[in-house]
């Protein structure tokens, strides 16, 4: 498995070396004290003024993973926000303000994000953060940043700690892990008469929400978890956990993975031959990489996700299919989920903007937002905001490897719990 390593690790640097003006050395010292406990906005003190606004400019930034595991969806999410801005940019910005997107690479640590972090909210004053990749890299460094007044917009993780509790500063726009797992285990179970469910899953927050909806789910059900395994983000090696699973009887797999684990685990099944299993991920766990991948280990791997992937010569929706071409001539790589998620967010951004007017602050700001209910972006999927609700979304859809091709099979289903 350390050769699949290389190989997806490889991809991620390339992907790295075509995003321009990005920082993976912040510079300033880590704050190692900050609080992660979700709180309320009536337990955070918030100082709502507004920062990194000036006559001509507006000044947004990420901590992402530009050179780490995930740095696939970091680069990508980059580029897509990128061309976004870029484009309102050649037209005059946004009410005589051009728009600036600073990108700091997190390397998908922790407390790289909290560097990044500090940097982005105390040293270049950004307005908002756009699109911090990583659950446990939000959750390190929310509670600053909300003290600081500066908005958590589209973080690009499923963690149910980016809903809930409802937090002003806070906004979602893609699927909740738990609620996407816990739909899963449901499907599997109902649809495919499945009763022998097991987890892989990082060691870490995000994994864990994984992990604890597959037990929220399964005990509402009456069925019983038969084994499961936990892994550091860095593991490579996972023939031992798929042989333990194999042994256990498993005939479902819930992952709490991201592609390079995901990668691991599904050759690791491969290697072994054992095929009379089906391996089920949150949105987080799929990508280009392991459909494409020249192993096939991804084949027949299912994702519920908020998004798929195009593909010009069956996609027919033809907006969808020149943005697709206008990123791919652009950044010479084929867009995943990660970009379309980029220039979605970006697009929602540049609304707001043009709906807060001239006079922008952070209030204004806040209040545009809540203020778009019927949002479709270019690839068609639909997001509702509101002065109550902040989480976008609360469909997805049930996607499978078929032919080294994210398919969808069932394009809405309900995440409401």
């Amino acid at each position: 498995m350390k050769t699949l390593f290389k190989i997806v690790c490889i991809g991620s640097v390339c992907l790295f070396l075509l995003v321009s003006g990005c920082s993976r050395d912040s510079g300033s010292d880590p704050d190692t004290d900050l609080d992660t406990d979700a709180k309320t906005d009536s337990e955070t003190e918030i100082v709502l003024t507004t920062t990194g606004v000036s006559d001509d400019e507006i000044v947004f930034g990420t901590h992402t993973d530009l050179s780490g595991p995930i740095s696939i969806y970091g680069t990508e999410s980059v580029n897509g926000v990128r061309m976004r801005f870029d484009e309102a940019n050649e037209e005059g910005g946004v009410h005589g303000r051009t728009i600036k997107f600073i990108a700091e690479d997190s390397q998908y640590s922790p407390q790289e994000s909290i560097r990044a972090a500090n940097k982005l909210i105390h040293r270049d004053k950004i307005f908002a953060m756009l699109l911090a990749l990583g659950t446990p890299n939000n959750l390190n460094v929310m509670e600053e940043q909300f003290k600081a007044g500066v908005p958590n917009l589209f973080p690009l993780t499923g963690s149910i700690q980016m809903a809930e509790p409802y937090r002003r500063l806070m906004f979602t726009a893609r699927g909740i892990y738990y609620d996407e797992i816990r739909t899963a285990v449901k499907y599997f179970v109902e649809e495919k008469g499945y009763s022998a469910p097991c987890v892989a899953y990082i060691d870490n927050d995000y994994g864990q929400e994984v992990y604890n909806a597959v037990v929220d789910q399964t005990k509402e059900m009456e069925i019983e978890i038969v084994e499961y395994a936990a892994h550091e983000r860095t593991e490579t090696e996972f023939t031992a956990t798929v042989l333990r699973f194999k042994e256990a009887g498993c005939d479902f797999v819930l992952l709490g993975t991201v592609v390079v684990d995901t990668l691991g685990i599904l050759g690791a099944a491969r290697k072994i031959e054992w095929e009379d299993v089906d391996w089920v991920g949150s949105n987080a766990a799929g990508g280009n990489v392991v459909a494409e991948h020249p192993s096939g280990a991804g084949e027949g791997m299912y994702t519920l996700s908020h998004m798929t992937r195009i593909y010009p010569d069956t996609e027919e929706n033809e907006e969808a299919v020149q943005w697709f071409e206008k990123y791919k001539e652009r950044f010479n790589r084929i867009p995943d989920v990660g970009a379309m998620e980029g220039y979605r967010g970006a697009d929602l951004v540049i609304k707001a903007l043009e709906i807060a007017g001239r006079g922008l602050t952070r209030d204004k700001f806040i209040e545009a937002l809540e203020s778009i209910n019927d949002y479709t972006d270019p690839w068609g999927y639909k997001l509702s905001f509101s002065p109550e609700n902040h989480n976008g979304l609360k469909v997805t859809g049930l996607s499978q490897v078929q032919n080294g091709r994210w398919v969808q099979l069932e394009k809405t289903i309900s995440l409401e719990r």
